[in-house]
């Protein structure tokens, strides 16, 4: 699995600084509404994430988790 971000959807309230701040403009404001009405933040291509942190940074209600996929293990050779 590599690297990624989970938003807390119903922390999020839609304000796209997150979507403004990602260098990959991998982030956008969905579609489907939370449980506070508004559209809450996805994350549109895992495989372009380079775990940044950038969107949970800015994120002014603390509604995104960046994940780092581990680095591989070199092997001597």
């Amino acid at each position: 699995m590599g690297n990624r971000i989970e938003v807390d959807r119903d922390r999020c309230k839609g304000c796209g600084l997150c979507v403004v701040t990602c260098p990959r403009q991998i982030v956008e404001l969905g579609k489907e509404i939370n449980l506070k009405g508004y559209h809450y933040a996805v994350q549109v291509d895992a495989e372009r994430c380079i775990a940044c942190q950038m969107c949970a940074v800015t994120c002014p209600d603390v509604a995104i988790t960046v994940y780092r996929a581990p680095k591989k293990a070199r092997t001597a050779g």
